[in-house]
């Protein structure tokens, strides 16, 4: 008949207690046990109170080849009971954490918490060079994106100035043409004005009515009859005077 040490669940929800019991090993949680051997209480706040148990009765059990479970192993361990189970099972453990570290595998909870945490640490790691970099990388962008842009603005302004330069020259000389155009166009006009205001005798008119053509022919004809009508009277006024003495 195989003896165990464990323990069975007792108490009310959220206020567990816990009896030690040297029970057989076929027997179930809450079957029939052979002793009571004491008790664990892990409310109680004082740690001298929380394991009770008779040391004689559990070295007795022990002595007699019982085998504690895992946690009245543990329990024993902390009140100095020691025995060869605990013995044989940290031999087995330390045998298989070599052969789990020389495999590379991780052998408990605590390791594959640790290498989770190194694992989460690296991870951070890369990803915070790796935001270091983008951002290094966009602010370089940046930088040249805005001296593109300056560069571009400075273009503009300077071909926005000559544009102007040349729009000022192209309208200056418009105006000095059109003024040139309005200062011959006055002259033009001040020509024709004078032109205009010639005495009419000076001008030659361009067609005559017949009856200014005959009075014009008539004043002709006076004006070459009137030497000789003043040659003849001269000429008889001499005569008189000649015959007078």
């Amino acid at each position: 008949m195989a003896v165990k040490l464990r323990m069975t669940r007792m108490g009310r929800r959220h206020r567990p207690f816990f009896r030690i019991n040297a029970i057989e090993s076929r027997t179930p949680r809450d079957g029939k046990i052979l002793e009571k051997l004491g008790h664990y209480d892990p409310i109680e706040k004082d740690p001298a109170k929380q394991i009770v148990l008779d040391r004689e009765r559990t070295e007795y059990w022990l002595d007699k080849g019982a085998i504690p479970s895992d946690t009245v192993s543990q329990i024993l361990l902390r009140q100095g009971i020691k025995h060869k189970y605990a013995e044989q099972k940290a031999a087995r453990r330390a045998k298989a954490r070599a052969i789990a570290g020389a495999k590379g595998k991780l052998f408990n909870k605590a390791q594959r918490v640790a290498a989770k945490k190194e694992a989460e640490a690296a991870a951070e790691k890369i990803k915070t060079e790796a935001e270091a970099k983008t951002k290094e990388a966009e602010e370089k962008a940046k930088a040249e994106t805005e001296a593109k842009t300056k560069e571009a603005e400075v273009k503009a302004k300077a071909e926005a100035a000559t544009e102007k330069a040349k729009a000022e020259e192209d309208t200056k000389t418009k105006e000095a043409e059109e003024k040139a155009k309005a200062e011959a166009s006055e002259e033009k006009a001040e020509v024709e004005a004078e032109a205009k205001a010639q005495p009419e005798s000076e001008a030659k008119p361009e067609t005559e009515t017949p009856e200014e053509k005959v009075e014009v022919e008539t004043e002709a004809v006076e004006e070459q009859a009137a030497p000789e009508a003043a040659a003849k009277e001269e000429t008889e006024t001499k005569t008189e005077g000649e015959a007078k003495p």
